[in-house]
């Protein structure tokens, strides 16, 4: 299922074929958390205008609303949001320690209320497979327990211990799933997720118990939430050398462009983040030449599109000062045109990166882009 194709240093140029079409990596994952992207951008835009390969939607958030058993019997997420390119599914572990009111954690899943009307709700291993497997996503996402960082290391280790276990029984509820009749999708994938917060050890252990597991990709999760940078980069140097060569790697979360790149270096291939929609809605846009924040007075009579080096659908046809005009005036266009060009700007980053890696430029691009993407436009 997955091609190396190339590699440089530890960056790797790759091919994932799945049921749903065949993804190049990198990749930049677009999230539309509940079956849509904030911002009003549609399946059609994505598809048609802005490149995206792969869209992940969110199990917590769609089995809350509005349910799982809603989208199941409309024929899945594919036919739900009018997407016949890759799904991937979180599995709603995060959002069950971030966003439940109250809950329990046991042997057997969590006991939790809903974040959106308190109602009890218990989600364990079987529940997540069982709901992604009614969304009908291409790939799921194995239910793990989302340790705050930093954590006690006791706690750490008992943690990955149970969320081995819960993984065991993911993938056994995800095989008999896939042999239903009444299943949707029977080609369904598993991404198990390794955890251990940012102890070495534990990392190391936790990665190794679970490629002995042989599932379809493998995921480095509970980063990306308030350590500093280099700590993440750190977890990533450490727990890469065990990972499989042949399975495609997920950082989850992540993130800042300069953080893709660095990643992509470290030996990633798939990454999400909320990030290029949830600033773009706040006038925080990314350009080839930093960061721009578009509701800045300096940007009042530019008629110069946000970034000269970038082919958008906005920048191909409005001003930076249209698009400010728009925020100042809260039109809800403002904020539309501004995710179009951010998820636009990630997935050309991303294809950017695939080629400098097919040319065997990468480290080239990385030297000139890193530390660029990340300082302010001027």
């Amino acid at each position: 299922m997955f091609t190396l194709l190339k590699q440089e240093g530890a960056a790797r140029r790759g091919e994932f074929k799945t049921v749903h079409g065949t993804i190049q990596t990198p990749v930049f994952m677009n999230v539309g958390t509940a079956a849509a992207i904030k911002g009003g951008v549609s399946s059609i835009d994505l598809k048609d205008q802005l490149k995206t390969q792969v869209e992940l939607c969110n199990t917590y958030h769609l089995h809350v609303r509005p349910g799982d058993e809603v989208i199941y019997k409309l024929g899945g997420l594919h036919r739900f949001m009018n997407w016949d390119k890759p799904i991937l599914t979180d599995s709603g572990g995060f959002q069950v320690f971030s966003l439940a009111k109250l809950r329990r954690i046991k042997e057997e899943g969590v006991f939790f209320n809903s974040h959106v009307d308190g109602r009890k709700i218990f989600m364990g291993p079987e529940e997540s497979m069982q709901i992604q497997s009614h969304l009908a996503s291409t790939i799921a996402m194995a239910f793990d327990e989302c340790v705050e960082n930093p954590a006690e290391y006791s706690y750490s280790k008992a943690s990955c211990e149970r969320t081995t276990r819960w993984l065991r029984r993911c993938r056994a509820e995800m095989k008999r799933l896939n042999f239903l009749d009444s299943t949707i999708n029977k080609h369904q994938m598993l991404f198990g997720i390794n955890q251990g917060c940012t102890y070495d050890d534990l990392r190391i252990e936790h990665m190794k118990a679970i490629r002995e597991l042989d599932l379809d990709g493998y995921a480095i999760g509970g980063l990306a939430v308030g350590e500093p940078t280099e700590v993440m980069y750190h977890v990533i140097e450490q727990v890469e050398p065990f990972m499989p060569k042949d399975k495609p790697r997920y950082l989850m979360g992540v993130g800042t462009p300069s953080n893709i790149i660095e990643a992509v270096a470290r030996g990633i291939d798939f990454f999400d983040c909320v990030m290029p929609s949830r600033n773009a809605r706040h006038g925080t846009l990314f350009t080839w030449s930093g960061i721009m924040h578009i509701t800045n007075k300096c940007y009042e009579l530019d008629d110069r599109p946000i970034d000269p080096e970038c082919d958008c659908p906005t920048c191909k046809n409005h001003s930076r000062a249209y698009v400010r005009h728009l925020f100042k005036a809260d039109e809800q266009l403002g904020g539309r045109l501004a995710v179009m060009h951010n998820l636009y700007f990630y997935n050309t980053l991303t294809e950017k990166i695939r080629q400098a890696l097919d040319e065997g430029t990468f480290e080239q691009f990385r030297a000139r882009y890193s530390t660029l993407l990340s300082s302010k436009c001027e």
